[in-house]
């Protein structure tokens, strides 16, 4: 099997952020068999590798080393139907918003509040990608993956994942060993409907929806992420930059008796507490330091003005976890993977 191999591929495009970076060697892969010839090939098996999906949860600080593999697996079918449920297999690298619309078409329901998360079906579980009350463990059944190793295929259960607030085993035990080709998901042929996190229902209210359905919920969530998410087409930015923190029942008693108007969302292991009000109540909303800078709608969000490189925007992230450290004493964690 010819793999199709480019040296010192610019990858500026290649990432949301749109930071300049150059690969010493990339390869675009379109099937589980090009990934395995890839891992059994000798000059490739055991260089340095990066897989990028859709680049939106990346920034570069350096040029990659070795290999940069851009997953392009594609595929979206139906496996298996029961009387509530169906499973579907898809390529990870299927864009994650495009996938979503093709399940609301299909009216399976279960992934409408991820509308237009950025990324790839791939990339989606290694993070166990989450928002407006749900998580991709909710629907995930298994996964298929490449060892990069030998090249062998193995399935991955869910109970093999160990998923977390956006981590996974992928993220921690079995970091940089597997790269995922295909991802099956059961999803509802009868959907119940979660409209009770953030501003959906009040979204719902504004447009004048009564009856609740798929799509209905899923133009909801595109409607309130347009709002408050800047188009990475129009200024470079990888999303939320930070995960929402997790704290202990007694430190936010004491915070709530500082700043009355905290929000919370409790959560089996302690209180949720919004790395965007945090940041905002620290004044970084809408600030900007040269080429980089805080999104004036989302605090959560930072961006590349243009012509930044990925050491502006770590500095200005690090100075932002002081920040939030010295007010709240709450340590913010990067949700973005720096290279």
């Amino acid at each position: 099997m010819t793999l199709n191999i480019e040296r010192n591929k610019n990858l500026k495009e290649y990432n949301t952020f749109g930071i300049e970076a150059v690969a010493p060697y990339f390869c675009q892969i379109q099937s589980t068999e090009e990934l395995q010839a890839l891992f059994r090939n000798e000059q490739f098996k055991n260089m340095p590798l990066l897989v990028l999906g859709g680049g939106s949860n990346i920034l570069f600080t350096r040029n990659p080393e070795g290999l940069v593999l851009l997953n392009k697996i594609g595929g979206i079918s139906m496996v298996e139907e029961g009387e509530e449920n169906v499973l579907v297999k898809v390529g990870g690298g299927v864009v994650w918003h495009e996938f979503v619309l093709n399940t609301i078409a299909q009216g399976l329901g279960g992934l409408e509040n991820l509308s237009l998360i950025p990324g790839t079906v791939g990339a989606a579980p290694m993070q166990n990608i989450g928002a407006y009350g749900v998580e991709i463990k909710d629907t995930f059944h298994s996964l298929e993956a490449v060892n990069r190793t030998d090249g062998s295929l193995r399935t991955f259960r869910h109970a093999d994942c160990q998923f977390g607030y956006r981590s996974s085993v992928f993220k921690t035990s079995e970091r940089d060993k597997w790269v995922i080709s295909h991802v099956t998901f059961s999803l509802h042929k009868k959907p119940q409907f979660n409209t009770t996190y953030g501003a959906i229902q009040q979204t719902l209210e504004e447009r004048g929806i009564s009856s609740l359905s798929l799509k209905a919920i899923s133009d909801a969530v595109v409607h309130i992420r347009q709002s408050k998410l800047p188009d990475p087409k129009k200024i470079g930015n990888a999303g939320s930059f930070f995960k929402n923190p997790v704290i202990d029942a007694a430190h936010f008693t004491n915070l709530q008796q500082q700043y009355a108007s905290i929000p919370s969302y409790p959560q089996e292991n302690g209180i949720k507490v919004p790395a965007g009000w945090l940041i905002e109540q620290c004044g970084w909303k809408g600030y900007r330091r040269g080429n980089v800078g805080v999104n004036d709608k989302q605090a959560l969000v930072l961006v590349n003005h243009g012509g930044a490189i990925g050491e502006e925007i770590r500095q200005l992230s690090e100075d932002i976890q002081a920040s939030v450290k010295e007010k709240f004493g709450i340590e913010l964690e990067a949700e973005v993977n720096f290279i």
